[in-house]
C-alpha cells in the first residue's frame, strides 16, 4: 500500500483521539491490557475465562486493603511481588490506609498502578476477622445469575454446504446448525460458598438428532471456603495449581510480557472450574486443610478424554472439544484418565516450602507417533511426578523456585531472585532447566515453549522509574533447546528482548512505546541437505489512552517486522481507533473500533484484544490486508436483566477469494460475526 495512505490513516487515527473520548471501566482497561500482553507471547489458545471470573469477583467484593493478606494481593496479576511486599510493609508501619489514594505513597506504586488497583480494592477495617458461615443465610442472601449466549457467523461455511456422500446422498459435513449456544447458572454467597453449572454447544455440533441429543458438553461445580479446618472444598469440576507449576498448574501460568517482574506463579491451590473449556480441568473432589502455618491439599479426579483410538493405543489428546463431524464425534470420551495428587505447604517465618506429588493413569497406552523431535516424550499409561518448591526472603532479596522429577527419569528446575537495589529500580532474574525427558501432563511454568520440556534459559527483567510519571520496563531472555523440537531438526538457540516506556502526564492521558524483538532458528532445505536458518521478528507499538468523564478513547499504531536468511524482509502495519461512551440518562454502554491492517506474510500477523460481550474473549489473529471493525453494546433493561450484543466484520482486500480452510472456509473476502448474551440476576 502507498506510504502516504498509511500516513493519512495513522494521522486520522491519532487525531481522532482528540475529537472523541469515552469512559471505559478501569477494570476492563486493566483486563484488556493483561490479556493482550500474554496473548502476544503465544499461539496457543489460552482460557482467560476463569481468570476473568476472579477479577470480576473482586469488583463485586473488593479486597479490603486495611486487612489485606499476601494471598489476596497475589491474585491481582498486575502487582509484582515487590509491590505486594511494599504495600504490606506500609500497612504494618502505618497501621491503616486513610484513603485509597494514599497508595501513591507506597514505594514502587505510581498513579498508573493505583488506577489499576482502584476497581478491585476498598479501604475496609484494619482489624477485620474472618466471617463465620451461617447456613440459614446462604440461600437467603446469596446471589444467582443465569447467562444465555448465542453466536453466529453470517456467511455460510463449507461445512454447512450439502455434498454427495459415498451413497450419493446429499449430506453436510457438519452435523449441526451454525449457531453457538451456551447456558450458565451461578450461585454465590460472598466469597464463602458457590455452585454452578455450564452447558455448551459449539457451532456445527448437533443439538438434537441421531448422533447426539442435548448440549454437547456439561460442567458443574461446588466450592466451600473457610469452613471449620478446611480452607477450601471443591466438588465436581475444578482446577489445581501448586508451586511454580512444574508438577501441576492448570491455572493462568506465568509468561513473558511487559509486566516484566511477574514471573512467579501465584495460582496456587484448588479452585472451582466454571469456564467453557472442555479440556483443561479435573472432575472429582479436592480439599485443602489448614493447620496454623501448614496447609495440606489432596485431590482426586476421573474423567473421560477425547482421542482417536482406532487402534489399541492413542497418539494424542483431542483438545478442541469440537464434535461437528462423524470423525470428530468418534473421538468423544474414548480415554479414561485418573489423577490423584497432594500438596503440603508450610511457612517458617519469612519462608515457605512445599511438596507436590501427582499420579496419572490412562485407560489406554499413550504412544505419540514417533518422530525425531519427540523421542523423549512420555509413552505409557502411568506417570508419577513429584516436586519441591520454595519461596523465602533475606533482607530485600526474594528467592523462589521449584525442582521436579518424573517416573520416566525427567528432571526440571526453575529458580529465581527478585530484589530492589534502589527504591526506583526492581530487578528479577530467573534460570530454568527442563530436561528433554521431562514430560508431564499438567506442567505449566515459565518457558519459551508451551510445553515444559527440552529447554534451558536465563531471563532478566527490570522496572525503572527514573522520573515522576515515567516508567520503563525491560527484559532479555536467552534460551536453548538441547534436543530437536517440532520444526527444527537440530539443537537450536533463541533470544527475546523487550523495552517499554509508559508516560502518564495526568489522570486522563496515558501513553506507551514498546519495542519487542525475538530471534530463533527454523528448518531450511538446501537441496537434499536439511539445515537451519536464523529467523528474526520485531514489533513496534505506540498507544494513547484518553479518559474523561463518560468518554474514553484508545489509539494504537503497531508495526511488525520479520527477517531471515531464507526470506526477504517483510513489514506489517496495524492501526485502530477505539471509542467508548456510557450514556448518563440511558442504560446503555457503547464500544466501537475501526482497524486497518496490512500484514503481507503470516510472520507479520497481529494479535490485538477486542472488547466483547461478558465472559467472551476475542483476540483474533489477523494477517493479509483489510479493515476490521466492531460495535459492542451493553443494555441494562431492568435492575436484573442485561443484554450484550456484538457485531464484528473483517473485510479483506478484493483480491482475496476465500477466508479460512477446509470445512471452515468462506467464499468471498468478508466475514461477519454476531454475538448476544442475556444475563438475569436474582
Amino acid at each position: 500500500m502507498n506510504f502516504k495512505i498509511w500516513l493519512l490513516i495513522a494521522f486520522l487515527c491519532f487525531v481522532g483521539g482528540n475529537v472523541y473520548s469515552q469512559k471505559e471501566n478501569a477494570a476492563d482497561e486493566t483486563i484488556q491490557d493483561i490479556f493482550e500482553q500474554y496473548s502476544a507471547e503465544t499461539d496457543e489458545e489460552i482460557d482467560y475465562e476463569s481468570f476473568y471470573n476472579d477479577l470480576i469477583g473482586f469488583l463485586e467484593m473488593p479486597i479490603q486493603m486495611n486487612s489485606a493478606s499476601r494471598e489476596n494481593l497475589e491474585k491481582l496479576p498486575f502487582l509484582s511481588d515487590i509491590q505486594i511486599e511494599n504495600i504490606l510493609a506500609y500497612l504494618y508501619k502505618n497501621k491503616r490506609f486513610n484513603s485509597l489514594y494514599e497508595l501513591q505513597l507506597v514505594e514502587g506504586l505510581d498513579m498508573t498502578d493505583v488506577r489499576r488497583l482502584l476497581p478491585f480494592v476498598t479501604l475496609g477495617n484494619a482489624n477485620e476477622t474472618a466471617e463465620k458461615i451461617y447456613w440459614n443465610e446462604i440461600f437467603k442472601y446469596g446471589k444467582s445469575d443465569v447467562l444465555l449466549r448465542f453466536d453466529k457467523t453470517a456467511q455460510l461455511k463449507k461445512g454447512y454446504e450439502a455434498v454427495l456422500d459415498d451413497s450419493d446422498v446429499m449430506e453436510t459435513p457438519y452435523l449441526g446448525s451454525p449457531v453457538y449456544s451456551s447456558l450458565k447458572y451461578n450461585f454465590k454467597y460472598k466469597n464463602k460458598f458457590s455452585l454452578g453449572a455450564v452447558a455448551e454447544k459449539d457451532a456445527g455440533e448437533q443439538f438434537w438428532g441421531d448422533t447426539h441429543k442435548g448440549f454437547d458438553s456439561y460442567s458443574a461445580h461446588f466450592q466451600l471456603n473457610d469452613f471449620w479446618k478446611f480452607k477450601t472444598i471443591v466438588v465436581g469440576d475444578y482446577r489445581a495449581s501448586f508451586g511454580q507449576g512444574l508438577v501441576f498448574n492448570m491455572g493462568y501460568g506465568t509468561s513473558k510480557s511487559s509486566y516484566v517482574l511477574n514471573v512467579v506463579n501465584r495460582s496456587n491451590g484448588l479452585k472451582k472450574f466454571s469456564s467453557t473449556d472442555e479440556f483443561n480441568f479435573l472432575r472429582g473432589v479436592g480439599a485443602t486443610m489448614k493447620f496454623k502455618n501448614t496447609e495440606l491439599s489432596c485431590f482426586y479426579s476421573y474423567r473421560n478424554m477425547d482421542s482417536d483410538t482406532a487402534s489399541e493405543q492413542f497418539s494424542s489428546f483431542y483438545k478442541t472439544g469440537l464434535h461437528r463431524t462423524f470423525t470428530e464425534n468418534d473421538k468423544r470420551s474414548t480415554i479414561g484418565m485418573q489423577n490423584l495428587g497432594a500438596n503440603v505447604s508450610t511457612r517458617i517465618k519469612m519462608a515457605r516450602f512445599g511438596f507436590t506429588m501427582a499420579h496419572s493413569t490412562l485407560s489406554s497406552v499413550y504412544n505419540p507417533d514417533i518422530a525425531p523431535y519427540n523421542l523423549n516424550y512420555f509413552r505409557g499409561d502411568k506417570l508419577t511426578t513429584a516436586g519441591v518448591d520454595y519461596r523465602f526472603r533475606v533482607a530485600t532479596l526474594n528467592f523462589f523456585g521449584e525442582s521436579a522429577y518424573t517416573s520416566k527419569n525427567g528432571l526440571a528446575s526453575v529458580n529465581g531472585i527478585l530484589f530492589s537495589p534502589l527504591s526506583t529500580v526492581s530487578v528479577v532474574a530467573l534460570w530454568r532447566y527442563y530436561s528433554p525427558k521431562y514430560d508431564t501432563f499438567y506442567a505449566n511454568a515459565f518457558a519459551e515453549n508451551s510445553r515444559v520440556n527440552n529447554e534451558n534459559g536465563f531471563y532478566i527483567g527490570a522496572e525503572i522509574r527514573p522520573f515522576s510519571k515515567w516508567k520503563f520496563a525491560v527484559y532479555a531472555d536467552s534460551y536453548q533447546f538441547p534436543w530437536l523440537k517440532y520444526g527444527v531438526n537440530a539443537p537450536s538457540i533463541g533470544s527475546d528482548y523487550l523495552l517499554q516506556a509508559d508516560f502518564a502526564p495526568n489522570r486522563t492521558v496515558q501513553m506507551l512505546w514498546r519495542v519487542k524483538y525475538e530471534q530463533k532458528q527454523k528448518n531450511a532445505s538446501v537441496g537434499a541437505i536439511r539445515t537451519q536458518y536464523d529467523y528474526g521478528k520485531a514489533a513496534f507499538r505506540y498507544q494513547l489512552n484518553f479518559n474523561s468523564g463518560s468518554f474514553s478513547s484508545k489509539n494504537l499504531l503497531e508495526l511488525s517486522y520479520s527477517d531471515s536468511t531464507s526470506k526477504a524482509v517483510s513489514w506489517g502495519f496495524a492501526a485502530y481507533q477505539d471509542l467508548s461512551y456510557t450514556f448518563a440518562k440511558l442504560p446503555l454502554t457503547l464500544n466501537a473500533r475501526c482497524m486497518y491492517f496490512d500484514a503481507p506474510n503470516y510472520d507479520n500477523r497481529f494479535y490485538l484484544y477486542e472488547k466483547d460481550i461478558l465472559y467472551a474473549f476475542s483476540i483474533p489473529m489477523t494477517y493479509g490486508a483489510g479493515v476490521r471493525y466492531y460495535l459492542n453494546l451493553k443494555i441494562e433493561l431492568f435492575d436484573r436483566l442485561s443484554i450484550w450484543f456484538k457485531m464484528a466484520q473483517t473485510v479483506y482486500e478484493s483480491s482475496r477469494k476465500t477466508i479460512g480452510s477446509a470445512n471452515e472456509a468462506i467464499d468471498g473476502n468478508r466475514k461477519t460475526d454476531y454475538r448476544m448474551l442475556l444475563k438475569y440476576n436474582f
